[in-house]
């Protein structure tokens, strides 16, 4: 069976990784592990707030 979670160390504290703002709920979102290739290309802290903000919905800023 293989293993689920590999430990890769000591993690760093919670306030020193890189964090952005949502365009949509304006709130801010902290860097994930699975985010690591591509943190450069993520705008959106939840798929929801990915969805609203594409379409322009009621969440969008601007509306």
């Amino acid at each position: 069976m293989a293993r689920k979670h590999v430990n890769k160390g000591q993690a760093p504290a919670k306030g020193d990784l890189p964090s952005k703002d949502c365009p949509v709920c304006r709130r801010p979102f902290v860097w994930r592990a699975k985010w690591a290739r591509d943190w450069d290309q993520v705008k959106f802290c939840s798929e929801r707030c990915r969805r609203a903000g594409v379409s322009g919905g009621p969440a969008a800023p601007g509306s």
